[in-house]
């Protein structure tokens, strides 16, 4: 398990229930190295400011992370952490490796801007 403040993902039958029961999905599938835990520390960060997603983590090296690491939109990705972003259980955003505070927020607020819904 993934040593973060953040809810943690482990079986498929969580996924989709996440997947349905929210309209706007942060998922951050990875290890504890170096390049991911930026990410889950921006996304600790972010949870009370955007209480319209919801933020989980998932362990790259659990069978159950083949539903991340199988997504086309992650087919060409090389470095951890692999974070998929999912408005109404469809993926509308993908990205790999290191992510800042600002790159988060930019796609946070471009897919997931309540005043669009």
């Amino acid at each position: 398990m993934l040593n973060t403040n953040l809810n943690h993902l482990e079986t498929e039958a969580e996924i989709k229930e996440v997947l349905e029961a929210n309209e706007n999905v942060m998922i951050c599938c990875g290890r504890m190295g170096p390049m991911c835990i930026p990410v889950y520390k921006a996304m600790e960060g972010l949870q009370p400011k955007y209480s319209h997603v919801t933020f989980r983590d998932l362990e790259f090296d659990i069978p159950v992370a083949d539903f991340i690491k199988q997504l086309p939109e992650c087919a060409s990705f090389m470095g951890l952490p692999f974070t998929v972003y999912f408005k109404n259980g469809q993926v509308v955003e993908a990205t790999t490796s290191i992510q800042g505070m600002e790159q988060i927020v930019a796609i946070l607020d471009r897919e997931f801007d309540p005043s669009n819904s």
